[in-house]
């Protein structure tokens, strides 16, 4: 299965994966419309981490094992025929028990508005569909994020 590979190295804390994430994610699909008057500032599944001078981008890896998905009390997190590790935003009932259980701390939860169900990076599932990469890999300008299979997972095919 193909994944977001982070390579900390090229990560120049630009941030443009986390606004990318936030506009594919948005109605609008606008980053202006998505912070300034959807509310979607900090609603990014795509969080840079910087501690000088390391930065990476830090979201979710679709685990083999997904302990977000042990500890979902709703069934709201499955994996998907694709390995996709996916959060039906609908079906959560805000327990954050994903937030708990992630060991990558990349299931966050929703502490602005109304709804305080939990969100997480679902490889952008619509842009893969129409043949894209996820966005937060397109806006990476130095090819610090990139979109294909670990090393681990390629040897494992070939074994």
């Amino acid at each position: 299965m193909k994944k977001v590979i982070i390579i900390e190295d090229y990560c120049i804390a630009c941030y443009n994966c986390e606004v990318a994430c936030v506009a594919t994610h948005s109605r609008s699909q606008d980053p202006v419309k998505s912070y300034k008057r959807e509310g979607l500032r900090g609603k990014t599944n795509a969080v840079v981490e910087v501690e000088s001078p390391l930065a990476f981008s830090s979201m979710c890896r679709h685990c083999k094992h997904p302990w977000c998905m042990d500890a979902c009390i709703s069934g709201a997190i499955q994996r998907l025929d694709n390995g996709i590790v996916y959060l039906d935003e609908e079906r959560c009932v805000g327990c954050w028990g994903c937030v708990v259980g992630c060991p990558y701390g990349a299931a966050h939860p929703n502490l602005a508005g109304k709804d305080k169900h939990a969100f997480k990076c679902d490889l952008c599932i619509k842009r893969l569909d129409a043949g894209l990469n996820p966005a937060c890999v397109e806006a990476c300008p130095n090819n610090a994020l990139l979109y294909d299979e670990t090393i681990e997972e390629r040897e494992e095919v070939h074994k």
